[in-house]
């Protein structure tokens, strides 16, 4: 069956979601709709109301579930660094306790608006900085589907989303503001493709978005 705007599934009631990165913006927004089909949905990220990140926002996980459940859904936050494998394997583990499975992925770890400098050559950049953008950008999404993606295959429907910058065209043939930030938003599209091709026999589906 083709699927058109108006006649796209909106009922998510049952189906267990994370969002890995869903502190603000579009991992927000994408956790709050998620809630509002009705889906139930752990929310993942480092700022919490007793600890912020380094990226120092106001903005916390727990809101993030909060809204998810005045939309309609289960918000469950659990705070958790997605760079830091033993702490993805705990939070894999309580979401397989708690419900056995896991039916949509959605990977928007990044936080790196404050280490990448427009325009800057590769060696202008300050390494720490790049290196550490890189950690934010690609680590994360590969820890986390390392460890979560067992959940998502048990049953054929499994979704993974990843967030990046850019469509494969446009980044195809653009420079992506640095090195380094050019090297994360082309790596995510990259996933994408991959575990498309690795989800296949399972049922599963992966894609990349790029918001706007």
């Amino acid at each position: 069956m083709e699927l058109t705007p108006d006649r796209l599934p909106t009922d998510l009631r049952g189906k267990i979601a994370l969002v890995a990165g869903a502190t603000r913006g579009a991992g927000r927004a994408i956790a709050v709709q998620l809630g509002a089909a009705g889906a139930t949905v752990y929310v993942t990220g480092r700022t919490t109301r007793e600890r912020r990140s380094e990226y120092n926002r106001s903005e916390t996980i727990e809101e993030t579930a909060e809204l998810v459940t005045e939309a309609g859904g289960t918000g469950i936050a659990v705070p958790t660094d997605h760079l830091v494998p033993e702490q993805v394997r705990v939070l894999a583990d309580r979401v397989d306790a708690e419900q056995g499975r896991l039916d949509v992925l959605v990977n928007d770890v990044w936080g790196g608006e404050r280490l990448f400098e427009f325009d800057k050559k590769v060696w202008e950049h300050d390494l720490d900085a790049g290196l550490r953008l890189m950690r934010l950008g690609v680590d994360t999404h590969a820890i986390s589907s390392h460890f979560l993606l067992p959940l998502l295959v048990r049953r054929p429907g499994g979704l993974v989303v990843e967030m990046t910058d850019g469509t494969a065209a446009y980044n195809g043939s653009h420079y992506r503001n640095s090195y380094f930030y050019d090297l994360v938003k082309n790596s995510v599209l990259r996933m994408g493709f991959v575990l498309a091709h690795e989800l296949k026999s399972y049922g599963g589906t992966a894609v990349t978005l790029t918001p706007g």
